[in-house]
């Protein structure tokens, strides 16, 4: 019997020695760093040899708002990279990383699924190439540091009371969102409340994956904000002469993975940002290197468009110069339905009029896009149960919103589903169409932004901040930090700030509970409703489920 769960398939992938896949994109054996067989760190000489190459097309992979139907963004990201190269392009695709929190948790991973996958799977889903566990390690070494610091004498005078870097872990674990920390005695240090937040919410993941080479990489985590001294002025990593020592422990982080799809096609994954409560995009030095590399680059953002590709434009774009040529929008009928108020439960049976009525959160993405001056193409991700009459339902939606849809079924055919996407999507990215803009200047005030994002994008009627929060983004401002994007932390479930308003919602507000300083990644983060930066395991966790089978092989993971 053909194998048909996700973990099924991508054991019995064929893969090729991971030189091999390098070699198709002129990527000499001498500057991959293996690990193992079938992955591999592409080396920062060599990058940096690339010098001036002229760039390839840049295809962006985003979605609408996640339901439980199901949305396949990444498994559509792969499904395009192989279809380009199944039409004789020289594409690779670049995606993100999984965190081992969501995989434990609810998500699940994050290399695609059905004949659409990045492998080797299982390793892209637990500990891959360590660069989280160097991430985590980073970060920690300064929490270290600091509390050192303060237990020795305190030179530099930092106000205990006001230490804003805590600690990571990658792990959803809500009993660590608030802690005390140094109780014990005096040998311990000085008590003082602080907190976890997970790994990829931190500012080091955030650096990482915006760095272009080590020396910046090092001038943005010397220039990380992690105190204040009682007269409110700050503290910051390279104060601490942190910044070198953890410049070392992610020096091998940094160069990008190299790994291959199903088909065996190039795929760099590298970095991952959660895109609700951070900027929900894969390295820029995995970006712009496959651009150099390959004739077409397929990334995706985080979540839908309204998160991971308004950051993927107004923050990576912005910083790395990068400009997509055309954008990809997937949709499934089943989450149409979602949208249109039907159950879960009741999707398997045709309903036209929900999925007409769903459409609106597909119309809002589609128009919001637009406002970047992008191309849009809507990718319905085909499911075995959808009906001709509900599919030209969405066909004929997007057609009215100036936009056009193409139904693949690349979960089921690999790149055989997804080609007449490719074709038209290779089409559009040669047709210069595209006149990329982010949606504010740079010179806008921060709070402006803020409401920039939250009525163009959310169709909010207003952004609810209290004086607190906005003398605090004025004093940024007056600091020099007011050129900053803002990267929004909200969830990913809804326009809105309440995870239950599917569709197109208007008529709301969008709270804003707290602001951060990044100043080392470069943007400020707005903190909007019940948001966390430390989730929590679900009643029945996915790692309830996983385990070794007799043969040693990985179960559950999916």
């Amino acid at each position: 019997m053909a194998p048909k769960s996700d973990i099924e398939i991508a054991r019995a992938a064929q893969k090729k020695p991971i030189q091999e896949i390098g070699a198709k994109l002129g990527i000499p054996s001498e500057a991959l760093l293996p690990f193992g067989h079938d992955k591999a760190k592409i080396g920062a000489d060599f990058i940096k040899g690339l010098g001036g190459r002229p760039q390839g097309k840049l295809i962006l992979v985003t979605a609408i708002n996640p339901t439980p139907a199901g949305e396949g963004k990444t498994t559509t990201t792969v499904g395009l990279g192989d279809g380009l190269n199944r039409i004789g392009k020289r594409a690779a695709i670049c995606i993100r990383e999984a965190s081992l929190g969501p995989c434990f948790g609810m998500k699940g991973g994050a290399a695609g699924g059905g004949y659409a996958q990045v492998v080797p799977m299982e390793d892209m889903n637990l500990h891959f190439t360590g660069d989280f566990h160097a991430i985590t390690s980073a970060h920690n070494l300064l929490s270290a540091m600091i509390d050192n610091h303060i237990y020795w004498g305190n030179e530099l005078e930092i106000d205990a009371r006001r230490v804003a870097w805590r600690r990571v872990l990658d792990m959803n674990d809500r009993a660590l969102r608030d802690t005390v920390t140094s109780l014990g005695g005096v040998a311990n240090g000085f008590p003082r409340q602080t907190g976890f937040d997970i790994t990829v919410a931190s500012e080091v993941m955030a650096i990482l994956c915006l760095a272009s080479d080590l020396d910046d990489l090092q001038r943005r985590l010397g220039d990380m904000i992690v105190a204040y001294r009682r007269d409110r002025s700050p503290v910051r990593a390279r104060d601490l002469k942190a910044d070198g020592a953890m410049t070392v422990l992610l020096k091998d982080a940094l160069q990008p993975n190299l790994v291959q799809t199903l088909e065996n096609n190039p795929a760099f994954v590298h970095g991952g940002p959660f895109a609700n409560i951070a900027h929900g995009c894969n390295s820029v030095v995995a970006t712009t290197t496959a651009l150099k590399l390959a004739d077409y680059v397929v990334t995706e953002a985080g979540f839908g468009a309204d998160l991971g590709a308004e950051k993927f434009m107004n923050i990576k774009c912005r910083k790395a110069g990068l400009a997509p040529d055309c954008v990809v929008l997937v949709a499934t009928v089943r989450a149409m339905k979602m949208n249109g108020g039907v159950a879960k439960a009741d999707l398997g049976t045709e309903n036209v009029d929900a999925v007409v009525r769903g459409c609106a959160n597909l119309g809002r993405h589609i128009e919001n896009v637009k406002g970047f001056g992008v191309p849009v193409v809507v990718a319905i991700n085909h499911f075995a149960g959808d009906t001709e009459a509900e599919i030209e339902a969405v066909t004929r939606f997007a057609a009215e919103q100036g936009s056009e849809a193409h139904l693949c079924r690349h979960w089921a055919e690999g790149s055989k589903g997804i080609e007449a996407l490719a074709n038209r999507v290779a089409e559009i990215a040669e047709s210069g169409a595209a006149q990329f803009a982010p949606i504010y200047p740079d010179a806008m005030p921060l709070f402006e932004k803020i409401e920039t994002i939250a009525r163009r994008i959310y169709r909010a009627d207003a952004v609810l901040a209290d004086k607190k929060i906005r003398d605090q983004l004025h004093a940024w401002e007056a600091e020099g930090y007011g050129d900053l994007p803002i990267c929004m932390a909200k969830t990913q479930y809804s326009f809105s700030t309440d995870p239950n308003l599917r569709g197109a919602p208007t008529g709301h507000s969008v709270p804003v509970r707290e602001v951060r300083l990044s100043a080392g990644a470069g943007f400020v983060v707005a903190i909007c409703g019940e948001i966390m930066t430390m989730p929590g395991l679900p009643k029945v966790p996915a790692a309830e489920a996983i385990g070794l089978n007799a043969a040693g092989e990985i179960e559950g993971l999916f």
